[in-house]
């Protein structure tokens, strides 16, 4: 461990593929806020095709209790099935899958279970896996908050040896004194260093991918 905005195409066909990287990056609970499309900007400046799909369907909320709320009453499988919907039509390419958060745990459900992605970058957020969950080397890296009361350091370590068990090459780099979803300008949990960090070196990770 280290310390430290467009729609899916609703085609069948892939858009031509771009000379970076294509990304699906998925928002938190709080849905698809302006700090998502700027995230995505960012990495479309940095020479990436980005995708920004709403799983929530329009919603958003104003904070994470009514977020989780909107969460449950679509539901895990329906989620997480809007989320291969909207990554299907690029994923021959080879994707880097992303996600905030809630959106982490999607990302890192679709990239465990899609043998050509390409890497998987984690904000503020993880998932469980399966016991069998078994990845060939897949690139990851996190970044969250330190403390992080949605991820806390038990949890995490367990999760960083589950995925190293599966076979993915994790890093992690960890942010004291920042709030949980500290890359988003528009909430209290905003962290400008922090923040800055974090792309400076998410940046840097893909691109060896």
């Amino acid at each position: 461990m280290t310390s430290a905005s467009s729609e899916p195409s609703e085609t069948s066909a892939a858009p031509t593929a771009p000379s970076g990287l294509t990304v699906v990056l998925f928002h938190s609970v709080y849905g698809l806020r302006p700090a998502v499309h700027a995230a995505a900007d960012r990495l479309r400046a940095a020479g990436h095709e980005v995708v920004v799909p709403d799983l929530f369907d329009g919603r958003t909320a104003d904070g994470i209790a009514d977020g989780m709320t909107i969460k449950d009453e679509i539901g895990k499988d329906e989620l997480l099935r809007r989320g291969v919907t909207a990554a299907a039509p690029y994923s021959d390419r080879g994707l880097v899958y992303a996600g905030f958060s809630f959106g982490g745990s999607v990302a890192q459900n679709l990239a465990l279970a899609d043998e050509k992605a390409r890497g998987l970058l984690l904000l503020h957020g993880t998932s469980d896996l399966a016991d069998d969950a078994s990845v060939d080397e897949l690139p990851v890296q996190l970044h969250v908050a330190d403390p992080d009361p949605f991820e806390p350091h038990d949890w995490l370590n367990a999760w960083y040896l589950r995925m190293r068990r599966a076979g993915a090459d994790v890093e992690v780099f960890r942010y004291p004194g920042a709030g949980h979803l500290y890359t988003d300008a528009d909430l209290p949990d905003h962290d400008e260093e922090a923040a800055e960090s974090t792309w400076k070196v998410a940046l840097g990770f893909l691109e060896t991918l």
